[in-house]
């Protein structure tokens, strides 16, 4: 009975890269959605602004992310 830990290992490892991969995903997605709705809703133009800067800081952090990892 042997156990292989560097398997495991990497499997974990991609397993927390795929849930951070859709946890940047999913604030993309909310970022953008305060975005349009601060553009269509003029008296929330504040909510447009504050999309737009959080959806460049997670894509920011996102790349950044991305390219530590090779």
């Amino acid at each position: 009975m042997s156990v292989s830990m560097g398997s495991d290992r990497a499997d974990v490892s991609v397993c927390h890269d795929r849930g951070m991969l859709g946890l940047i995903g999913l604030l993309l997605v909310v970022w953008l959605v305060f975005v349009i709705l601060g553009f269509v809703v003029k008296g929330l133009l504040w909510l447009a602004i504050i999309g737009i800067v959080l959806f460049a800081a997670t894509a920011a952090w996102g790349w950044v992310k991305r390219n530590t990892r090779t």
